[in-house]
């Protein structure tokens, strides 16, 4: 009777264990020239891992400890801020979790932190902005460290394009596009075009099976014009670089309004453009936001006259937590499964849009004097950016059956030489045999 019993209960646990590994700890998709770390390697291949984690948490603790006991900076912890005159070591709290979804997801620091100071806490968007810049500069750097160390895999090109594109973005977007955008309007076009992303990542995902690569496929059959150049090189055009560098614009926008959106920006070209798997995407928003947020924080302190001053008292409060959670969020997220990645955001963006509506109301006098205008546009935004995230996975859906039909096109011509290679061969042996008899006859 036992043993009757208990293979059910057996079964069931090993579904469950089964399905755990699979979703939340499938592996690491590494760099294709990273060292296995094996017993005979060298001491820094065996635990980079570990080496990773702790190395941007000591440097930035050092430092933390330094500057808070020379000039007794603890009082920062308890000192009320914005418009609700709550302590700052809620925003501690918060980055305790805001920190780990920036390291192992696609949306960063700010994703979380900027609704929850402006919707929650009364703090002035730009103050909300420029502490995002600041905090992420500190955890995103350190997650990008964590996941270069590891050896995981990134899309180069996105890197390098994107970021290009982001340093022109960000900077229109500071001079020219927040400081003309009013504090509600800022609040609600963020969550929206992000939630209208994440309905077009989940319509996309609803097919579970669907190819996805390491890396964006085909990029230098992506050419569309080519000219004579310089010292012996060409000038031309790659429409998929184009598009990486016009989604990089769009984020350092998006950036410059609250803090993130290259991140998000990217991963959405990435996935449902250029059908790269989530597992390689996510970690590469992560290093492309540490590098974006890095030019924002730079560009605020230097070009336009220093941060908000409020925002330096959170980066206080914030950084001890941040240079541990991202790194470790960066280590968990990358053994998750691609769609524990894309349920991650879906969660996340669905929340930030109901607490959104919560808190603003746009439909009414709560947060503007213009309820009606910020109600339509908000809708219309959010409509427009399903359509629009619809149309460039269909784009992709395009160029991914374009693809397919040229590999498996290859490799029935691969097929067939083989075919005729062995017909021909056949053929040889029979000829060589007929010669071998003829000759023979030809002696007798």
């Amino acid at each position: 009777m036992s043993e009757v019993g208990s293979t059910p209960h057996a079964s069931c646990w090993e579904k469950t264990s089964g399905c755990l590994r699979k979703y939340f700890w499938q592996g690491q998709q590494l760099d294709e020239k990273a060292r296995v770390a094996d017993p005979d390697a060298p001491f820094y291949v065996r635990y980079r891992k570990v080496i990773a984690i702790t190395v941007p948490a000591l440097f930035v603790h050092i430092i933390w400890w330094s500057v808070m006991i020379t000039n007794n900076y603890f009082y920062k912890f308890t000192e009320p801020s914005g418009s609700l005159g709550k302590p700052r070591w809620a925003m501690s709290v918060t980055m305790i979790f805001g920190s780990m979804i920036a390291g192992a997801t696609s949306e960063g620091g700010a994703a979380v932190a900027f609704p929850v100071m402006t919707l929650a806490l009364g703090i002035a968007p730009p103050v909300a902005r420029d502490f995002s810049f600041m905090i992420q500069s500190v955890g995103m750097v350190a997650a990008a460290f964590t996941i270069l160390c590891m050896r995981v895999a990134v899309e180069w090109y996105s890197l390098i394009y994107v970021t290009v594109g982001g340093i022109i973005g960000i900077i229109v977007g500071l001079e020219e596009v927040a400081p003309k955008l009013p504090p509600a309007y800022s609040k609600m076009y963020f969550v929206v075009i992000w939630s209208s992303f994440a309905v077009g990542l989940f319509m996309l995902n609803r097919n579970h099976d669907r190819v996805v690569y390491s890396a964006i496929p085909k990029f230098d059959e992506g050419i569309i014009w080519k000219a004579p150049g310089f010292l012996g090189r060409y000038i031309y055009i790659n429409w998929k670089r184009e598009a990486l560098f016009a989604f990089g614009i769009l984020g350092g926008v998006f950036s410059a309004i609250a803090g993130s959106g290259i991140d998000i920006c990217s991963f959405s070209a990435l996935t449902l453009l250029f059908r790269v798997s989530e597992k390689v995407a996510t970690p590469t928003s992560v290093v492309l936001m540490a590098i974006n947020t890095s030019i924002g924080f730079a560009y605020r302190q230097l070009a336009m006259g220093g941060v908000e001053e409020d925002a330096w008292g959170f980066l206080l409060v914030c950084a001890p937590i941040v240079v541990i959670g991202a790194p470790l969020g960066s280590f968990l997220g990358s053994h998750f499964h691609r769609l524990t990645l894309a349920g991650i955001i879906y969660v996340i963006d669905a929340a930030q849009l109901a607490g959104a509506l919560y808190v603003v109301r746009p439909w009414t006098n709560h947060k503007t004097n213009t309820p009606l205008h910020l109600s339509i546009t908000s809708l219309v935004m959010f409509v427009g950016g399903m359509v629009f995230f619809r149309i460039i996975a269909a784009l992709g859906m395009r160029l991914m059956s374009k693809i397919e039909g040229e590999t498996e096109e290859g490799k029935a011509l691969e097929e067939n030489n083989i075919e005729l290679g062995g017909l021909g061969k056949k053929t040889s042996d029979a000829l060589n045999e007929t010669t071998t008899t003829t000759v023979m006859v030809l002696r007798d």
